[in-house]
């Protein structure tokens, strides 16, 4: 039985078990869809998952003239009409998603003007589009702002210049990426990110032409160029989405193999899954299989654990949420300092319902300090285990928190029900029939 229902009956206690394949990643798939605009010929996406955040980009793209061809798995991207969207049409899709930001460029290289809704994605945070709009006014853009959004205009070709980042953001630094490569000069970014999922837009960059040097200073240097081709591409697999399932097998005390896993990108949550008192096996494809990771819980007691999320390298935020579910079944007191994102642990209320012991704090706890420490916010979380979870009544209130909601009602005794899956649908391919393949008891509520 598999269902699209937006709220399920969840009944927890059994151990999941079995395996899942994961696909390309979602933080990479829909920014690899946008850097189509910039080519002069169609391109290939392949590895590509069936999750709302492609529909999404899709429409969008639609809206501005790129035809796309969708088969299972492959998107075909020819944006030889590339034109201007009403702001109305647009509009539609505010609030849903962040990804038109990341069109101003390409849209700026192509047509000269652009438009930007409101914009939506996870409530974790404050994400303010500052560092994109600062950035690309360096490199020329005029911005106006209007009622229904704002409104981007290059009366000249964009051109080069030196940013830094106050912080190494993801979206700011593919923005500077996207703008970059067709305008006139040489761009220097320095602060930027260095997540996978950036090595691996810059690597299709590369393949449709841009002259892009990678430094080991967080520096990112590139050229323009007066013209891009199209690409042919397989997506990296979402790192994030196996350690989602990892953390499932740790709390439900199962076993799961993600195929498609790939140690580099999870070399930091893999010391830590271990640390915690995992267990994984990694078939690197050396032998002509599909590469996999296997998890699993080995018995016995969980390790309580101090815990820092960081930009890459360091621990990744999206792997802090399903870790805390396992981190409430681990022997002592828990440490977790989240340093991206200042709202992310308010999904701990709703374990807290649950059985959980856990205490947020204002302070930077675990060793280090971070920007912030002094504004006010609850970021560091104390977790006492391991405590029992008993079913309750649960909305979704972020991708990985909803996720992580899963995982805690799997692990609980009892039925939970669950609101909101919608948000789960964005990044987590056919995750409900997943679940019923591995052996989770749930029912359309």
């Amino acid at each position: 039985m598999t269902t699209s229902s937006s709220s399920l009956h969840i009944t927890g206690g059994t151990p999941l078990q079995g395996h899942v394949t994961v696909r390309g990643a979602k933080n990479l798939v829909p920014k690899a869809m946008v850097a189509a605009i910039l080519g002069s010929s169609p391109s290939v996406l392949r590895n590509v998952p069936n999750v709302a955040d492609v529909d999404i980009v899709t429409d969008l793209l639609d809206l501005h003239g790129v035809r796309v061809k969708r088969e299972p798995g492959i998107l075909t991207l020819d944006p030889s009409e590339v034109d201007r969207a009403e702001a109305d049409q647009i509009n539609v899709h505010a609030g849903s998603s962040r990804i038109p930001i990341l069109m101003c460029g390409p849209l700026l290289h192509r047509l000269g003007h652009a438009f930007i809704p409101d914009l939506g994605g996870c409530k974790i945070g404050d994400r303010p589009i500052d560092f994109h709009l600062d950035a690309l006014r360096e490199m020329g853009a005029e911005v106006v702002k209007k009622p229904e959004g704002l409104y981007l205009s290059a009366p000249q070709r964009l051109h080069g210049t030196k940013i830094e980042l106050p912080f190494p953001s993801v979206g700011a630094t593919e923005q500077v990426l996207l703008a970059a490569v067709l305008a006139e000069g040489k761009t220097e970014l320095r602060n930027a990110a260095t997540e996978p999922e950036i090595s691996d837009l810059i690597a299709v960059l590369q393949k449709m032409g841009a002259l892009i040097t990678v430094q080991s200073n967080r520096t990112i240097r590139i050229e323009g160029v007066d013209e891009l081709q199209g690409y042919d591409h397989w997506a990296l697999t979402d790192r994030l989405e196996a350690a989602s399932w990892a953390c499932a097998a740790l709390a439900t005390k199962g076993d799961i193999t993600v195929l498609g896993a790939e140690q580099g990108p999870l070399l930091t949550f893999l010391d830590v899954f271990r640390r915690v008192g995992g267990k994984f096996n990694i078939n690197d494809g050396g032998d002509g299989s599909p590469k996999s990771i296997r998890f699993w819980h080995p018995g016995g007691d969980l390790t309580a654990m101090a815990l820092e999320t960081d930009v890459a390298p360091g621990f990744q935020t999206d792997w802090q949420q399903p870790l805390v579910v396992a981190l409430t079944q681990a022997t002592g007191l828990s440490i977790v300092h989240e340093r991206v994102y200042e709202n992310r642990l308010g999904f701990t209320h709703a374990l807290n319902k649950m059985g959980a012991q856990i205490q947020l704090y204002r302070e930077c706890l675990g060793g280090s300090t971070c920007r912030f420490g002094q504004r006010n916010f609850l970021h560091s979380a104390a977790i006492a285990g391991p405590t029992k979870l008993n079913a309750a009544e649960l909305e979704v209130p972020d991708l990985r928190g909803g996720f992580s909601y899963l995982i805690a009602a799997l692990a609980a005794e009892g039925t939970s029900t669950v609101h909101g899956l919608d948000l789960i649908y964005r990044g987590y391919e056919d995750f409900l029939p997943k679940l019923e393949r591995l052996g989770a008891s749930f029912q359309p509520a």
